[in-house]
């Protein structure tokens, strides 16, 4: 009974964290960020489109489409399969699918991208692991596209173009 307690303080801990560093990572992120608009919590199963303002959390199954100007945060548990638009997204869980960012993809460990990543900010953490292509660049004319494979756990990454 108080281990769950604990868990559960913990988890807002994580969101709590994500959302701090979403504020201060983008100058455009307004105030109130830490209203969180929609929550997918661990467990729940979900298909369909989401379009939405403000910022969304996902911890369960989401199979479909993400559409937002805001903020997407994948938790650790999270497991998506879509075709993923948003301002920031920053993500702990497993995605697969096209992800295109407006300002910026955060990867933090143990994330797994495997598909297609357009943004012109990327930063990721040692233990994710990235199969896929990545486009980054402000707009669509005179981006540089690279294909990644592999784990940044060992520091090394595998760049073609």
């Amino acid at each position: 009974m108080w281990g769950q307690d604990k868990q559960e303080g913990k988890r807002q801990t994580d969101v709590d964290q994500d959302i701090e560093e979403a504020r201060e990572e983008s100058p455009t992120v307004k105030e109130g960020l830490e209203d969180i608009s929609a929550f997918v919590g661990k467990g729940v199963d979900f298909k369909g489109t989401i379009s939405y303002n403000g910022t969304v959390r996902i911890d369960g199954s989401l199979e479909g489409e993400i559409r937002t100007d805001g903020t997407l945060l994948i938790g650790e548990d999270a497991v998506i399969q879509a075709k993923i638009s948003a301002g920031i997204i920053v993500c702990k869980g497993k995605i697969t699918g096209d992800v295109v960012a407006r300002e910026r993809v955060k990867l933090r460990a143990p994330a797994v991208v495997n598909g297609s990543v357009k943004t012109p900010i990327l930063s990721m953490e040692d233990g994710v692991l990235f199969n896929g292509g990545l486009e980054m660049g402000q707009g669509t004319q005179g981006a540089t596209v690279h294909t990644l494979s592999g784990s940044s756990a060992s520091g090394v990454k595998r760049v073609g173009a």
